[in-house]
């Protein structure tokens, strides 16, 4: 007689067991043959698929690691532990998008139980959406019913993302007092007080940690960081090159890799500068397996220009103004144009809080089809406007963004306005203004050179993965400026660009300007937005602490050899805006 899958499952469970066991010996060969065994019989025998992935991981095999987890959760998708082990394997590799899937899920499974708190915590901190991974971290807190020092340091990371140093601080002192043996809590408390421009304090923490851990090579990149912070380039240089010496052949990391390349960039030493970068960017590739998603993004594309068309546009309905609170002010840009300096300088008037990279955009077209009831996808379920009861939809998609806003609490006493500078909103720019229009959308225009360069020099996820290589990030450009080309030509906008290097130049002149277009006196305090003590959660957090300066602009001219494959293919664009190639 021939045994069923779950009688074959069952007749196997002591083989489990014995693989369970020698697992828990350390004596993995025979842990492994034996669970090779049983999915030989039993392909979807969990227990042999657990222990197997526990044997990948630990061995660093990720990719086999992955295949094993998601299998195991495809056949059990209640099993809280792998769920949660999927969506911590997915964050470490940087894929924020599935593992915030998984996440939830598994905050659905149990919704109980820290360790899915916890994790969601962790994930929407690092994507950006710091206000919920508060949420769940005081969740994780709550449900513990103690004070665990990991998770207080987690949390006290989020509050620094959200500009909370005094908050953070009091966690780490009090993460670090429960358990002073923790590294990554000595680094994440030394990265706040850079971030609050204590660099002697935060030297102090990393000593602290160095105590404890000699020689660690987090310290060092650590301590490089700092030292290129407070402008002392060659120190910051010399312990990079400690760090690749202590890596024994395996030389720096991306985020090192970048690092070394903006320090170089700094004293000058160009052609080294792009080699750093271009190896970070390539182990980056090698490490995470993240490739531009050029075809989802080209459909994405064709699908809003399909849709958004004058002769459609003129029968689609708008959502009613705002008739109370603060309003939207959309600082548009492609990153590393220049939006952060716009929006620091903005929130530095007394009537404008800073909303920084707010997703709702994002989020609401995704949501669009199920708060529509349409059995389209976006932008085709705007096609349901047209119904009786989703007449007055594009409000209810309004007031859910601002219920967001509410709920975030960024708005401070006083203000009648907020910005949302989320990277490649404009390529939402026509849904936009069908939900806010009469919301000023400023555009941040930058040479496209220097924009392909800076992304280049960066680790950035957005734009469908395009920052990996130069072809990529021009080819995202020209798409999104396309976009915006069709939007300006097909809809009616309350629109105004404004170039990064012509603030540069004169800057109380376009400050007015700015101020003037969103309905706003001048107010001096907008030209010293480097005194703005909030904290800019992008890669431009250090650099919007300074005053104005011309150093990045038209970097490119240092680096044009490097840059010779994207020029003919961006030099229509960069003639069009005013701009010009010098040598």
């Amino acid at each position: 007689m021939t045994l069923g899958p779950a009688a074959a499952s069952r007749h196997l469970l002591p083989l489990v067991d014995q693989a369970i066991a020698f697992h828990a010996r350390g004596e993995l060969a025979e842990a492994q043959r034996i669970c090779l065994e049983v999915l030989e019989l039993a392909p979807g025998q969990g227990g042999a698929l657990a222990v197997l992935y526990q044997i990948r991981k630990a061995e660093g095999v990720l990719p086999a690691a992955e295949a094993l987890v998601r299998r195991l959760v495809a056949i059990d998708p209640n099993n809280v532990w792998a769920t949660q082990e999927l969506a911590l394997l997915l964050f470490g590799k940087g894929d924020h998008f599935d593992a915030e899937f998984h996440a939830r899920n598994a905050v659905r499974i149990a919704p109980t139980d820290a360790q899915s708190h916890n994790l969601m915590g962790m994930i929407m901190t690092e994507a950006n959406r710091p206000q919920i991974g508060e949420f769940h971290y005081r969740r994780a807190l709550e449900l513990l019913g103690h004070r665990q020092p990991i998770l207080l340091a987690n949390l006290a990371w989020n509050l620094k993302n959200q500009g909370k140093m005094t908050e953070s601080r009091a966690l780490y002192e009090e993460s670090a007092e429960l358990a002073p043996d923790v590294l990554q809590t000595l680094l994440g408390w030394a990265r706040m007080e850079e971030t609050d421009r204590d660099f002697v304090r935060a030297d102090a923490i990393l000593d602290q940690a160095d105590a404890l851990f000699p020689g660690h090579p987090s310290i060092l990149l650590h301590r490089a960081v700092i030292r290129g912070r407070a402008k002392d380039y060659a120190s910051a240089l010399a312990l990079l090159d400690q760090l690749e010496q202590l890596n024994q052949g395996m030389g720096l990391g991306t985020n090192e890799l970048l690092e070394k390349g903006r320090l170089l960039d700094k004293i000058g030493r160009y052609d080294e500068a792009f080699s750093a970068f271009t190896e970070g960017k390539r182990k980056n590739v090698e490490m995470s397996g993240t490739v531009y998603m050029s075809d989802h993004a080209a459909q994405l594309a064709q699908r809003l220009k399909a849709y958004f068309t004058a002769n459609r546009l003129r029968i689609v309905p708008r959502a009613k103004p705002i008739e109370s609170g603060p309003r939207p002010i959309f600082i548009l840009g492609f990153p590393r144009s220049g939006t952060t300096m716009v929006e620091q300088t903005l929130s530095a008037h007394p009537k404008i809080s800073a909303g920084d990279e707010l997703t709702f955009i994002h989020d609401i077209a995704n949501l669009m089809p199920r708060m529509l009831n349409s059995p389209l996808a976006y932008p085709e379920a705007l096609a349901d406007l047209w119904m009786g009861d989703q007449y007055e939809g594009l409000d209810n998609l309004r007031d859910h963004y601002l219920q967001r806003v509410k709920q975030l609490g960024i708005i401070e006493t006083g203000s009648t306005r907020f910005t949302d500078k989320m990277p490649l909103n404009e390529t939402h720019m026509g849904l936009i203004a069908l939900m806010f229009p009469q919301a000023p959308l400023i555009h941040v225009l930058r040479h496209p050179l220097d924009i392909v360069l800076s992304v280049y020099s960066n680790h950035l996820t957005h734009g469908f993965y395009c920052a990996n290589a130069l072809e990529t990030i021009a080819q995202h450009y020209l798409l999104v400026m396309d976009l915006v080309d069709h939007y300006r030509r097909e809809m009616t906008l309350k629109y105004m660009a404004v170039r990064y290097e012509d603030i540069v130049d004169d800057q109380e002149a376009h400050v007015r300007r700015i101020l003037s277009f969103i309905d706003l006196p001048f107010d001096k305090r907008c030209l010293k937005f480097h005194e703005n003590k909030r904290y800019a959660r992008t890669a431009s957090y250090a650099q919007v602490t300074e005053k104005l300066y011309d150093g990045s602009r038209y970097r490119y001219r240092h680096y044009l050899e490097h840059l010779r494959p994207v020029i003919p293919v961006l030099a229509p664009t960069i003639h069009r805006l005013g701009y010009s190639i010098d040598d």
